[in-house]
């Protein structure tokens, strides 16, 4: 069974950087991709970031350029480099992991004031 727990979310005023973490277990890590949404009040999830197994990237439009999306295979966890954030930023933060179905962590709240 697949779990997803991230870490890292937390409160920063605009302009700083967070470091998002996500520890996977429970499956072949390397084979999937993986990647992060987030959901703000009263807005629908939405895409941020993902990576492919074999490393490729691709990012929302509203973040590129600030965030980094990356993986550690040897260690099974997801990152996401967050710099320059913006309030409109504030949001909670899911990663998932994509194989046959996709599965979902519990979030992590970040939380960026002006």
């Amino acid at each position: 069974q697949v779990q997803l727990v991230e870490s890292g979310g937390g409160l920063v005023q605009a302009g700083g950087s967070l470091r998002l973490s996500c520890a996977a277990s429970g499956s072949s890590f390397s084979s999937y991709a993986m990647g992060w949404f987030r959901q703000a009040p009263g807005k629908e999830r939405e895409f941020v970031a993902g990576i492919s197994n074999s490393a490729n990237t691709n990012y929302a439009d509203s973040v590129k350029g600030r965030f980094t999306i990356s993986r550690d295979n040897a260690k099974n966890t997801l990152y996401l480099q967050m710099n320059d954030l913006k309030p409109e930023d504030t949001a909670v933060y899911y990663c998932y992991l994509q194989s046959g179905e996709v599965h979902w962590g519990q979030g992590t709240q970040v939380t960026v004031s002006s």
